[in-house]
């Protein structure tokens, strides 16, 4: 019982000092959903403890629905982490409101009798949500060219996941076993929260050791994150640097199909991880799509604005670029330059006819991506 609450109340206090910490340096949506995560987590922690009243009492319910609000925050939080893309909508917010109440009305002290008996299909829908955040860690993990995301993926993939696993195989027998789960819970806990603060300082430190270095993507004709005349760090390795730029804009290799970061590594004659790391550091791209995309925009967007090319379908430019379908091409061309490729056609036409000069004068076009 001492070991058990000892390790529930600094997981708690973990939980709350990262929480803390994390909306105090960052305001963006993964900080604002790990704060949230964080907090649910301290609730499951406090209200699963040995000695915790059962039946659940009215007070304590407040302590309910930050605890089973944890499932849809995790996957809300996968997504919003390891998806640059990712936007939250409404209806996310429906689906934790949904949840959150289904778990409160199975716990509702005047249902007596009926009260648990949507024990199991929530156990079903928390594994579910468990499941669908690891398949996002795993989804664009090969994508990724942020070393410190990569390894959290692994920590989220392996704890969080093994975590909810196990919570959910020990709600459909809860009996068995209870006091060494309730001991490997509270111990699990405060370990995941142990190597999640260590991570976290370990990220700002990093951060902190290079701040000079671009936090989002550039545009692809600019050859360095540093200006010139000051030293490169060693990790971009600026001869290797001069030959990926010239494989992208003189060989076009974002036009091949399927291409990829291991391939475009293996014709560099550079390990994988070596690529990511020059990627990220030199160019100060994310995302291996984001990085291809840019090159492809680029190039379509000077297809668009060429009066000798004004007959040509917007599907052949975007194939031609080296997009695989319309629909990736419409969203990633949207996102770069606030402009569907109809739109920006027809304004770019409209300057050429009018002789005012570059469409990039227009706002919302040739902007950086």
């Amino acid at each position: 019982m001492a070991i058990d609450l000892s390790c529930r109340g600094a997981a708690v206090g973990l939980a709350l000092l990262i929480a803390g910490v994390l909306l105090r340096d960052r305001r963006d949506a993964p900080a604002r959903l790990s704060a949230a995560l964080l907090v649910a987590v301290a609730a499951s922690a406090i209200s699963s403890a040995p000695g915790f009243p059962r039946p659940w009492r009215y007070w304590s319910l407040i302590l309910a629905a930050l605890s089973s609000s944890g499932a849809v925050l995790l996957w809300l939080w996968a997504r919003a982490t390891f998806d640059d893309d990712f936007v939250l909508r409404p209806w996310h917010g429906a689906l934790l409101v949904a949840i959150v109440g289904a778990q409160l009305f199975d716990l509702w002290p005047a249902r007596t009798v009926l009260r648990g008996d949507l024990d199991r299909p929530l156990s079903f829908v928390y594994l579910g949500l468990a499941l669908l955040a690891a398949a996002q860690t795993l989804a664009t993990w090969r994508l990724d060219l942020v070393v410190g995301r990569r390894r959290l993926r692994a920590v989220v993939l392996v704890g969080a996941v093994t975590y909810s696993v196990a919570g959910f195989f020990h709600g459909l027998w809860p009996a068995f076993g209870s006091s060494v789960w309730s001991i490997a819970n509270a111990v699990g806990l405060w370990a995941l929260l142990s190597l999640s603060g260590w991570s976290l300082f370990q990220a700002a430190r990093m951060q902190q050791a290079s701040a000079f270095l671009p936090t989002t993507d550039r545009v692809p004709g600019e050859t360095s994150a540093v200006a010139p005349g000051e030293d490169k760090p060693s990790a971009v390795d600026a001869e290797l640097l001069r030959r990926l730029q010239r494989l992208m804009t003189v060989e076009r290799a974002y036009r091949r199909e399927g291409l990829t970061i291991g391939a475009l590594a293996a014709e560099l004659g550079v390990q994988e991880y070596r690529l990511r790391q020059l990627i990220n550091e030199g160019l100060g791209h994310r995302n291996f799509n984001a990085f291809l995309n840019g090159y492809r925009i680029d190039e379509a967007k000077a297809a668009l604005a060429d009066l000798g090319q004004k007959q040509v379908p917007v599907l052949t430019i975007a194939m031609d670029a080296g997009f695989q379908s319309v629909g990736p091409f419409n969203r990633a061309f949207k996102a770069a330059t606030d402009l569907t490729p109809t739109e920006f056609r027809r304004v770019a036409l409209a300057k050429h006819a009018s002789g005012a000069g570059n469409p990039d004068d227009v706002p919302g076009i040739g902007q950086p991506d």
